[in-house]
């Protein structure tokens, strides 16, 4: 009688211990059982933004199709300053940033990104006219008294330090609209930031002190075009190739190429060729 008991008591220690690991390594599981994930994003549109309470944007309309099909209807979400992004994921705020954030060998090393799901170019905002003929990056780093405002944590940064600008003609703001006003006021010169974002937020701005620079070159700098993924937690693996699966579903069916339309982006400009994957940009073989 006591073998047995102890025999029922190590077979109920053995269930309980392998049903408490089941829990810690599924993140999956765990979102399909509570039919909801949070999503971290930043306020910026066209990719993720807030609008009327609603979380709208090519990025979250792209991740609630693939949780979708997860079987995980429900979306919260989270607005955090761009630059806090991978750390708020990584202590656990939210399941996964969806703010079409770009792939890069740097941030690889901190988030797990899924496979592309966009592609784009950058662009620059100057005072109508453009007085001071701003036409690249190297135009502003061959004028030290030029400021350009760029939103914190945003790879424009890398971009313009690259390029050669010097980090003290740098305006750190926290996001677009802040960027915008910026050059509005005269407190900067300039404001870059990926172009379908940037031409957005000039026609929300509805001024007509300021221009989008159709002549801007494209810089010549590793990380242009990016490419924008959601990312996840390093030790959500099982969540990453889940999505992944469902993510390539989607994008060979035409869904993908559906919302990045609905929400402005060209199919001809913004979709990512198949020969690209994130392995291949956290490398820096791209």
């Amino acid at each position: 009688m006591k073998k047995l008991l102890v025999a029922s008591i190590l077979c109920l220690t053995i269930a309980f211990l392998a049903a408490c690991g089941s829990e810690e390594e599924s993140k999956l599981a765990k979102l399909q059982e509570e039919g909801k994930v949070t999503i971290g994003f930043a306020n910026e549109k066209p990719y993720a933004y807030e609008e009327d309470g609603e979380l709208k944007g090519a990025a979250v309309d792209i991740a609630t199709a693939v949780f979708a099909e997860l079987g995980v209807e429900e979306v919260e979400s989270e607005l955090l300053e761009f630059g806090q992004l991978i750390s708020g994921l990584n202590a656990g705020q939210f399941d996964v940033i969806t703010a079409g954030m770009a792939i890069k060998p740097d941030r690889c090393e901190n988030a797990a990104f899924g496979e592309p799901e966009m592609m784009y170019g950058e662009g620059l905002i100057v005072q109508t006219g453009n007085p001071l003929n701003l036409e690249s990056y190297e135009d502003i780093a061959n004028n030290p008294d030029v400021v350009v405002a760029v939103m914190q944590g945003a790879t424009e940064n890398d971009f313009l330090k690259e390029s050669g600008v010097d980090p003290s003609q740098i305006l750190s703001v926290p996001d677009i609209p802040a960027s915008i006003a910026a050059v509005q006021s005269g407190r900067a010169h300039a404001t870059t930031g990926t172009e379908m974002t940037i031409k957005d937020a000039l026609a929300s701005a509805g001024t007509d002190e300021l221009e989008f620079v159709e002549t801007f070159e494209q810089p010549d700098v590793e990380g242009v075009p990016s490419y924008g993924a959601a990312a996840f937690n390093l030790e959500d693996e099982e969540l990453l190739e889940a999505y992944n699966e469902v993510l390539a579903e989607l994008k060979a069916d035409g869904t993908v190429a559906e919302l990045l339309e609905k929400n402005g982006f060209s199919e001809q400009m913004n979709m990512v060729p198949d020969e690209i994957t994130t392995e291949k940009v956290c490398s820096g073989e791209i």
